[in-house]
């Protein structure tokens, strides 16, 4: 892999820009011309054709370097975006353990991690960092296990805490979510944080996703794909923030469309650690403009159809109402109304 990192904003003057590379890796999240709420987990194995953003157990890309300029700023902002209750450190350095082993295995050229005992010793390349340290002593690193790394790891993440028979939301760190709060579902359980979500409880998505989370095996790692959409390439669109990035929704017209409007998806992959025997959600935020997206046909009619025929509970719950008609009708012109291959992948 021989990736050239972008120098970009996910902020006020809204720079970032996907290269016709990323737009071919991106993880679309539709494999049909429909979406309705569903468990859809998969085993989390390398798929579809090489440097797509499913052959690394932990995806790198060109956007790296600029966002983790971007999350040093958010935890500059608001250190409780990175919150860890005393019981869950055994986890924190699960956590750490298996995102540089993984971050090593898929981009041996950018990171590695040399173990001798509890002596470590991990290099991060892209960032400039020699760190030397002793596994499980925390005086060690300059921040807590799971802070230390999430500094230098795309995407959030929340480790569930697995006991009486449910999972709760015991740590993160959340710098790109989608409308929502660590700090708000922090001791949550897993229906509680899902809670919101419309139209899913009645079908009882939520009571399978547990039921086969609670089994989840260790080296078996499984994933899934959610999504929704942004105005501008905005990644912190937390409710703490909504002041900054609620206006930009009335900002959508005919005209801006292709650049303002983005498809933002999450690649969430979901780990059982060994020690402490917790969850660890890893949520991977991707980005793709609507000019960019249009750039593969099948996306483009694909959703088209999706967002045409949404159901109106899953429009409200994702904010979409407001801007949707005009989206809609702006890529109408990219839908020749021909079928549509079935899969994610471009054809």
């Amino acid at each position: 892999m021989n990736t050239v990192f972008n120098t970009e904003s996910f902020r006020d003057d809204f720079t970032f820009r996907n290269s016709p590379v990323a737009v071919r890796r991106f993880p679309f999240p539709f494999h049909e011309d429909k979406y309705m709420y569903a468990v859809n987990m998969e085993p989390h194995v390398p798929a579809g054709p090489e440097g797509h953003a499913y052959r690394a157990p932990i995806d790198v890309d060109e956007h790296y370097v600029s966002e983790m300029k971007d999350r040093e700023m958010v935890l500059r902002e608001d250190p409780l975006r990175a919150q860890a209750l005393p019981h869950m450190m055994a986890a924190q350095w699960d956590t750490l353990e298996l995102l540089m082993e993984k971050q090593a295995e898929g981009f041996p050229e950018l990171f590695s991690l040399t173990k001798n005992g509890d002596q470590w010793h991990w290099i991060n390349r892209p960032l400039g960092i020699d760190q030397k340290f002793i596994f499980g002593d925390t005086s060690t690193l300059p921040y807590e296990p799971m802070d230390y790394i999430m500094r230098q790891t795309q995407g959030d993440i929340c480790i569930v805490d697995q006991r009486d028979s449910q999972l709760w939301m015991d740590a993160g760190v959340v710098t790109t979510q989608a409308d929502w709060s660590l700090d708000f579902d922090l001791g949550m359980n897993f229906m509680e944080w899902h809670g919101p979500v419309p139209l899913a409880h009645q079908i009882g998505v939520f009571e399978r996703a547990l039921k086969f989370l609670l089994n989840l095996q260790q080296g078996k790692p499984v994933r899934r794909l959610n999504w929704t959409m942004t105005i501008n390439s905005r990644l912190d669109t937390s409710p703490e923030n909504y002041p900054k990035w609620g206006p930009d929704r009335a900002s959508v017209a005919p005209e801006n469309v292709g650049n303002k409007v983005h498809l933002r998806c999450e690649l969430q992959s979901l780990w059982r650690l060994p020690r402490s025997n917790a969850i660890l959600f890893v949520i991977r935020c991707y980005l793709i403009k609507m000019e960019e997206l249009v750039a593969i046909p099948k996306w483009a009619r694909r959703f088209h159809r999706v967002l045409r025929d949404l159901p109106p509970e899953l429009i409200d719950y994702k904010g979409l109402t407001r801007y949707r008609p005009t989206v809609v009708e702006w890529l109408s012109k990219y839908d020749d109304g021909k079928a549509t291959s079935p899969g994610i992948f471009p054809d």
